[in-house]
């Protein structure tokens, strides 16, 4: 759905990109993380055909955003860190205009701004002036504004800024919900957790260069990490768990009576794996999978050298 090759952008200062390649498939939602400065917003604006880099190529959904950007915006909605709201018109006002900016068919305009702010959960705000809402509002309100021509592609800068926790989880369910319905994104955030909650990969800039770009959970075919934990330490757990040719790197907490460990099989492995630590006496309180959280992949790769 997304596919750049050696993406170049240049400040007058400072080269914010750096030969940047990567291709994003459809249906997925990409955690876009990385420090301040890092060419997060570049990327972004890059993406949706606002700035004009270097070098480089990007197209999304098989157009050319450089040679053909304004037929690019008919696939793309883009939530910039500044809002793009007019504070002395009305909600419905601001989503009726990017809808004709859009050229959706007047008959379809006020069912489209309905169907929408019901899902963000301001629909009961819309004939309320931009101005006297509140930020967590207005933040849900462009939402609705860079989804109101229903794009195939989404990118956000920093969606839950000004959002109450509620109005946080309701937005990571949509999110959701828009990568099961077919829509990608790319979402932009320092908030990990959030993130981890509803993204299918991870992005990683540093110093204008993807350094990571990974699923947030492990493919299928590829080893888990497992983390088994017993009532009371057993010096039987290491070899029982060496003994099984489907585990390696194992770990033995001795401390919290526990261990983790890489595991090859699948989920009836691991059903017979616990059936046999069972039955061998092991007094086994729990066995799970020990996914890497978004946040440690970050740190690990903000610990490598810069290049």
């Amino acid at each position: 759905m997304i596919s750049v090759r050696n993406l170049v952008f240049d400040y007058p200062t400072k080269r914010a990109l750096r030969s940047v390649s990567f291709d994003i498939q459809a249906g997925t939602i990409t955690g876009l993380v990385g420090p301040n400065g890092a060419g997060k917003t570049t990327l972004l604006r890059c993406l949706a055909g606002l700035e004009v880099p270097f070098s480089g190529s990007i197209t999304v959904d098989r157009v050319d955003v450089t040679e053909s950007p304004r037929e690019a915006h008919r696939r793309l909605g883009l939530l910039q860190d500044y809002l793009g709201l007019y504070d002395d018109l009305t909600g419905r006002q601001c989503l009726m205009y990017h809808a004709a900016a859009h050229n959706l068919p007047l008959r379809d305009r006020e069912k489209r701004v309905q169907d929408i702010t019901l899902r963000l959960g301001v629909a009961d705000r819309l004939d309320d002036k931009v101005g006297t809402l509140s930020r967590g509002l207005r933040q849900r309100l462009a939402i609705a504004q860079a989804m109101i021509h229903r794009p195939r592609v989404l990118l956000l800068d920093e969606p839950a800024a000004g959002l109450d926790p509620d109005a946080r989880y309701r937005l990571s369910e949509l999110l959701r919900v828009l990568g099961t319905e077919g829509m990608t994104l790319v979402v932009s955030s320092h908030i990990l957790a959030e993130l981890e909650d509803y993204t299918t990969h991870m992005m990683i800039l540093r110093n204008g260069r993807v350094v990571e770009h990974c699923p947030t959970r492990a493919p299928i075919g590829r080893p888990r990490r497992l983390r088994v934990s017993l009532v009371s330490s057993s010096s039987a757990l290491r070899p029982a768990l060496v003994a099984d040719p489907a585990i390696a790197a194992i770990e033995v907490d001795n401390t919290s009576s526990s261990a983790r460990f890489d595991f090859a099989g699948d989920l009836a492995a691991q059903a017979q794996l616990l059936r046999s630590l069972l039955d061998g006496g092991l007094p086994v309180a729990a066995l799970h999978e020990e996914p890497r959280s978004m946040q440690a992949v970050y740190t690990e790769k903000m610990r490598g050298p810069k290049r």
